[in-house]
């Protein structure tokens, strides 16, 4: 059924402030629906997130409405497409950008957007997301997008532009199961369609002034009816001082996988795409440019979460286990580490941190009578005791400051055990594992390490932590990796080593012989999939 409409008389235009605002609201808008664009995602692979996606992507474009000015159209503009490309989540968040970004070009030399200026910001919003996939398919998002373009063209003000547009945008959304044969098998529309037609409902509430519709109760996950697919891992990078054009990397990375998307914009490459070498993806593109952010998914494992999600009655008939673990990291190495370990994922660390909200929703979304949480980062530490504070007594907080702790503690968890009980030895873990990690340095600066030593840093520098403290500076990241071996090695036995983004897997097994070959009595066990901006990070044990 099309969405419902009142009429009522509304002005020739909108400001820029105006517009800003509609944005603003349709990011709450699509909030509400969220888990329900969630439950609805079968295209192109059972990953569970588009509603995420998309609003994570909105939330961005909302940050950087905030510090814009809102008197200027073309400020208001450069934030939709600035925040819209930089928080681009996944397939249906990066292609959100880009219809964002073509909307955006439209309008950015107007004084005010009038009903035909409006179309045709819509209409080049339609285009530009067309152009930034290889292979555009039909009953997507990109659909839903061409049935706004074409509504938005009739209408005298911006409010019956936006009336139209939804109008014509619902009635291909309701067709998409005609063109896509996993929509029809599961019964569904389109999700990354659904989605972006609640941004555009949004505006049109915002303009009319109405209050946040009530979130739907979400039972149902298309999901459950599907396997997983040929790739296994859903890949994405931002990157900065590119120094290829964005078609020639599209063109390096295409042979890698499919569901490929890779766009610029502001000065920024972003890539999404689903593969099974995501280490070799990763470092290809990493020699083009200054590679800021990667995320690596397990969409198997992704999968199992979000069936586990499904059916909360069905759940609810099941002995729930006495304990649940949440950890904050990030590298898809690390990751799959940690699920592997029962774990749910919560996306962060270093210069990434999660919220307190984002560290809520990921304890709630585990089936235990208590969660504990290992923030691995010191950085979130004060975030998770929040969080624990917020769950009343369900979750508790065991404050690993390094992946390498999170993971001794994760390796004492039994969720057969009562969380109580499981406290203390995972603590203890956390304290046997000694952490390395090697990243560069962001400033200048002179530095006396707890041993003494006066480190002379410059901007760009290897540099080496050891358990969070800097105690090392200089030289190659494997000799800082070697250096801090010799120095700091005290009888452990296994070493794993995870490479970072731009490391590929020559550099580690290079870096994992040399090990072998100045330690012998050390079991190495090298990993590629490190989180981002470190070059290693190496646990001891």
């Amino acid at each position: 059924m099309p969405w419902g409409f009142s009429v009522s008389e509304a002005k020739r235009s909108i400001t820029a402030a105006e517009l800003a605002q509609a944005l603003r609201y349709a990011t709450d808008w699509l909030g509400v629906y969220r888990e329900q664009v969630n439950a609805l995602n079968v295209y192109p692979v059972p990953d569970g997130d588009t509603g995420t996606n998309m609003h994570l992507t909105m939330q961005s474009v909302r940050r950087e409405l905030d510090t814009a000015d809102q008197n200027s159209m073309a400020a208001v503009a450069k934030a939709i497409s600035y925040g819209a490309l930089l928080g681009a989540r996944g397939n249906s968040g990066v292609i959100l950008s880009q219809l964002l970004k073509g909307f955006a070009e439209a309008i950015r030399d107007s004084q005010e957007l009038d009903a035909r200026t409006l179309g045709k910001a819509f209409a080049a919003a339609q285009k530009t997301g067309y152009g930034a996939v290889m292979k555009p398919v039909e009953g997507t998002i990109l659909t839903v997008a061409r049935g706004v373009a074409e509504g938005a063209q009739q209408g005298d003000t911006p409010e019956q532009v936006l009336e139209n547009a939804a109008i014509k945008g619902q009635e291909l959304l309701d067709r998409t199961p005609d063109m896509l044969p996993a929509l029809k098998q599961a019964g569904v529309i389109d999700s990354g369609g659904q989605g972006y037609l609640y941004l555009v409902q949004g505006m049109l509430g915002s303009l009319r002034g109405e209050h946040l519709p009530p979130a739907p109760e979400v039972t149902e996950y298309a999901q459950q009816q599907f396997e997983n697919e040929e790739f296994g891992f859903c890949t994405e990078f931002l990157m900065s001082d590119a120094t290829k054009p964005v078609e020639e990397i599209r063109e390096l990375v295409s042979p890698f996988g499919d569901s490929l998307l890779v766009v610029g914009a502001e000065g920024y490459v972003k890539g999404h795409i689903h593969t099974n070498e995501p280490d070799q993806l990763l470092a290809t593109v990493g020699r083009f440019g200054k590679m800021l952010k990667t995320k690596v998914e397990d969409m198997s494992e992704q999968h199992t979460e979000i069936l586990g999600m499904a059916g909360a009655a069905a759940r609810a008939e099941e002995e729930i286990p006495p304990s649940g673990l949440v950890a904050v990291a990030n590298g898809y190495g690390l990751v799959k580490l940690f699920r592997s370990l029962g774990a749910r994922i919560v996306s962060g660390g270093q210069t990434a941190n999660p919220s307190v909200q984002d560290i809520v929703d990921a304890v709630k979304s585990v089936s235990a009578e208590k969660v504990i949480i290992l923030p691995n980062n010191k950085n979130v530490q004060m975030a998770a005791e929040k969080a624990m504070e917020l769950m009343e007594g369900r979750a508790v907080v065991i404050p690993t400051k390094t992946l390498g702790q999170g993971i001794g503690a994760a390796l004492n968890f039994q969720p057969d055990t009562p969380a109580a009980e499981l406290v203390e030895g995972m603590t203890q873990g956390a304290r046997n594992v000694t952490t390395f990690e090697i990243t560069r340095a962001s400033r200048t600066t002179n530095i006396t390490t707890r041993l003494g030593d006066t480190l002379a840093i410059q901007e760009g520098d290897v540099i080496g932590l050891m358990d969070d403290e800097l105690v090392h500076a200089g030289g190659t990241p494997e000799e800082a990796v070697l250096g801090m071996l010799n120095r700091h090695f005290n009888g452990q036995e296994i070493v794993t080593v995870f490479g970072g983004p731009q490391k590929t897997e020559a550099d580690l097994e290079h870096l994992a012989g040399q090990i072998k070959k100045d330690f012998a009595m050390l079991e190495v066990e090298p990993h590629a999939g490190g989180p981002d901006l470190y070059d290693y990070l190496v646990t001891l044990e």
